[in-house]
């Protein structure tokens, strides 16, 4: 059966390849690189260094070449070459945007030769300035990625359910998700949210999947911090991919449980608040494009409230029509790169499901998506903060 999970990687290294490509032709069209034989040599050398790099990073998600190296030597191998292909496109991009506008200004200058000629050292100073203000936008904006990637931000949601018994009105839900600790996040930053989370004062606590990202990542260290949130009602959870792809769910659960955080494995448990209750259910990680909450059924409790635990939140559709009235997931990290045009996400999220971050209504269900902790593949965020998240339950006006 072929391995669906590294299309993704394989797609992200032919855009990166394609992208040095373009890049490389468009810059060795340039008159003082082609009329420069050392030059050439030098774009040439740099070009197969980059390709080099690209495929290398690739190579990192292969467990058998990765598992020769030190965990933090692979990760960061392939957040640097993640990163410097994001880079290379940015400047790719920034490289033809450049050409067609001097292609539409030189068509301009036939047109207004003798205007032009009057303020010709200003057009040249114009033309320069905004020639290093784009070549400049990709470099500081992976800089500032990078730089605010574990900025923190508490994002609080209110989620209206219709006929919410009273004594679960104002119900507070905290959310940690896609911790993902590694070389990218250490324990103090994660020791942060789990203070972040705690001074919610919550009456339950959740965390939606994803503690590590490679074998070999600080799994105790997460369960230690982890273990430190405090809930009135305790704690619950559920397995994502990471889990999976490491081959630690059942330790994840039975250490989880010794903790205090019930990671739900295909169960399901019914918390009181008051005189009223909830019916939680959780499933392991339900992979993408497949039949999703087969012989979850049985979960649902009729006439009770039910909120599913899932870290891949494109089971919604599924788990709507199964009579769960809120899903809770993560999964996503809001895109982790995520650019915003006339009110419209623009992530590579979009590839996976249409719920990548925030609240999403279907007929009298929702989903809830958080953009998490943590970052994979590169040490960047951008447009998509680091989150923890406290979550309302309200009732209905």
């Amino acid at each position: 059966m072929p391995n669906f999970r590294i299309f993704p990687d394989l797609i992200l290294l032919g855009v990166s390849v394609a992208a040095q490509a373009i890049l490389t032709k468009l810059v060795s069209s340039m008159p003082e690189v082609r009329k420069s034989l050392i030059r050439k040599r030098i774009l040439g050398f740099l070009t197969a260094a980059n390709i080099a790099l690209f495929t290398l990073g690739y190579l990192m998600v292969f467990r058998r070449i990765s598992g020769h190296l030190p965990v933090p030597l692979a990760t960061w191998t392939q957040g640097i070459a993640l990163t410097w292909a994001m880079l290379v496109s940015g400047l790719c991009v920034a490289t033809l945007v450049w050409k067609t506008v001097s292609w539409f200004k030189r068509g301009a200058l036939r047109e207004k030769d003798t205007q032009e000629a009057e303020q010709p050292s200003r057009r040249r100073q114009f033309l320069h300035a905004s020639q290093a203000l784009l070549f400049a936008a990709p470099v500081a904006a992976t800089a500032f990625g990078i730089v605010r990637r574990n900025n923190l931000r508490m994002t609080e949601v209110d989620i209206r359910i219709p006929n919410l018994h009273k004594d679960l009105d104002g119900l507070r839900i905290v959310q940690v998700t896609d911790v993902h600790l590694s070389a990218f996040l250490s324990e103090a930053e994660l020791a942060h949210a789990i203070d972040m989370a705690n001074e919610t004062r919550p009456h339950l606590a959740l965390m939606t999947g994803d503690l590590i990202t490679m074998r070999g990542d600080p799994l105790d260290a997460c369960l230690r911090q982890l273990g430190r949130l405090r809930a009135d009602a305790g704690g619950l959870g559920c397995l994502g991919n990471h889990e999976m792809y490491t081959g630690t769910e059942k330790y994840v659960t039975e250490q989880g449980r010794r903790l205090g955080i019930d990671f739900l494995r295909k169960e399901n448990r019914e918390l009181r608040f008051g005189n009223a209750s909830i019916n939680f259910a959780g499933v392991d990680y339900q992979t993408t494009h497949t039949p999703y909450l087969v012989g979850t059924q049985g979960l649902v409790v009729p006439g009770k409230l039910n909120i599913l635990l899932s870290h891949n939140p494109d089971v919604f559709r599924v788990a709507a029509s199964q009579g769960y009235e809120l899903t809770i997931s993560g999964h996503t990290h809001g895109g982790q790169i995520n650019v915003e045009i006339l009110n419209d996400n623009f992530n590579m999220a979009r590839y996976y499901t249409p719920y990548t971050r925030g609240l999403y209504q279907h007929g009298d269900s929702q989903v809830y998506v958080s953009a998490g902790i943590g970052t994979v593949g590169m040490p960047v965020r951008l447009g998509a903060p680091a989150e923890v998240n406290l979550i309302r339950l309200v009732g209905s006006v």
